[in-house]
């Protein structure tokens, strides 16, 4: 009951894009999903394929886990690069403030400008 609270609660706050395609499509060539279908539907020998069968309705929940996780990392990396250049942007700017200042210590040093 909880994981379905928690369900309803985050569907709320999922945008309209997220509720119409919640989920990138498969990276899979027709054939490989075929195989891949095939081996679902196959009657299990080993006793931990028995055991992941009680969890294959659980696939659309890591779909969606692993794409925020991949949204998440492209976040992390983009927040990374603005920083950098917002780094950057800030040495810049104290080199042109620092070359139309006018003071002992400026004028000491060589003109950036």
């Amino acid at each position: 009951q909880r994981v379905l609270r928690l369900a309803e609660m985050c569907r709320r706050l999922e945008t309209e894009e997220e509720k119409v395609l919640p989920f990138y499509p498969s990276s899979l060539a027709e054939g490989e999903q075929r195989d891949a279908q095939q081996v679902l539907e196959e009657t299990p020998v080993e006793p931990l394929v028995w055991a992941m069968r009680d969890y294959v309705g659980l696939e659309r929940f890591w779909q969606r886990f692993n794409k925020v996780k991949l949204e998440e990392q492209a976040l992390l990396q983009e927040r990374a690069a603005l920083s950098q250049r917002n780094r950057h942007l800030r040495k810049l700017l104290r080199q042109y403030l620092a070359g139309i200042s006018v003071s002992q210590e400026v004028l000491r040093e060589l003109n950036p400008l």
